[in-house]
């Protein structure tokens, strides 16, 4: 019989031909494998850091003490507002982008936002300043993010099913309806009074100060639920990036998968807006930067990138904001205008959308 020819040479520093291990896992060899492992650990230590900086820092009470330990409860919440908004918004984007297969749109696209504005807006042309005490409470939280849920999967089932089942079509429709309802809330806003206006601008930028601990109970589940969700089935949202006929041919039902995952994510991102107000562009920052930190397309890996990217990314700017520069306000203006520079680079680099 004849000999197999040889293969070509291993590069220095590789094991030989027969030495190499044959793998189809995501994370082939032992060096993908350590890099991920470092990049994972890097970011849980930057996340805990953060998020201890942000209850210890300037703490005028001893570490460890009753009275510190007070203080740093009070400032619990917010951390754990930012810990429920970095899964929501990271998941969600993550998870969008796989059913739409782009990455560079976000769930933002079918106007979750535009209506936040706009049941805000209306609030306060209807009723004046009263109408902001109007649309906070717990009952109010529930509703809206009802209304942004049901908005969406109306959305979802009129236009991916029969004739018009198109995702494509869906994502501009959203778009329109998004710059329609922005539209009139800018008509409505024009006819406030600058003391009317000047309330209502401070609910229209996202920031964490704008939630309430009584919103959380109903936050926390819904967010863990959802969450919990696209995790488990990250091995379907595998197949789902190959296409609708590659993941028909593998036996999987792709339009009931896309619609399950677009529920899912419309609560992430209902609950989330709902909570903190509008954040465009941190789900396409923080996924961008997880597919590049992770370097591998398997949900399984990416997901936990991506979640502690965001925290990272929430936690470290309100950090540097609040104790450096003072500036609590500013620190989602800045990671909107972060997040817009990274979107027109990858639009500019890759040529199309």
């Amino acid at each position: 019989m004849t000999p197999p020819l040889p293969g070509p040479p291993a590069r220095a520093g590789e094991p030989s031909r027969e030495g190499r291990e044959r793998t189809s896992r995501t994370l082939p060899t032992p060096r993908a494998r350590r890099r991920y492992l470092i990049i994972v650990t890097v970011l849980s230590l930057l996340a805990v850091g953060f998020a201890f900086g942000l209850l210890a820092w300037d703490n005028p009470m001893p570490v460890g003490s009753d009275g510190f330990w007070r203080i740093a409860e009070l400032r619990a919440t917010n951390v754990l507002v930012m810990a429920v908004v970095a899964v929501c918004q990271a998941v969600a984007t993550v998870s969008f982008q796989t059913v739409t297969n782009n990455r560079i749109i976000t769930p933002s696209i079918m106007g979750f936002e535009a209506l936040y504005v706009a049941i805000q807006t209306t609030a306060v042309y209807v009723l004046g300043v009263a109408g902001v005490l109007a649309v906070t409470g717990l009952s109010q939280f529930v509703l809206q993010i009802a209304l942004m849920v049901g908005f969406a999967m109306l959305l979802y089932g009129w236009l991916l099913s029969g004739r018009y089942g198109n995702l494509q079509v869906m994502l501009l429709i959203g778009i329109i309806i998004g710059g329609g309802l922005a539209s009139v809330s800018t008509f409505m806003q024009r006819l406030l009074t600058p003391s009317e206006f000047d309330v209502l601008a401070a609910r229209l930028f996202g920031n964490v100060s704008n939630a309430d601990a009584s919103y959380l109970p109903v936050a926390v589940p819904l967010c863990l639920g959802a969450a919990a969700l696209l995790v488990v089935g990250s091995r379907r949202l595998n197949i789902v990036a190959l296409g609708r006929d590659a993941s028909t041919g593998l036996g999987l039902n792709h339009r009931r998968e896309t619609m399950r995952v677009l529920f899912l994510v419309s609560v992430l991102m209902a609950v989330s807006t709902s909570l903190v107000g509008p954040m465009t562009f941190l789900g396409f920052l923080v996924a961008t930067l997880a597919y590049q930190f992770a370097d591998t397309h398997d949900h399984r890996h990416v997901f936990p990138v991506a979640v502690l990217t965001c925290f990272v990314v929430l936690s470290g700017a309100y950090f540097v904001m609040r104790n450096l520069f003072y500036a609590n306000g500013v620190v989602s203006i800045i990671i909107e205008f972060v997040g817009g520079l990274v979107f027109l680079f990858v639009i500019l680099r890759k040529g199309r959308l």
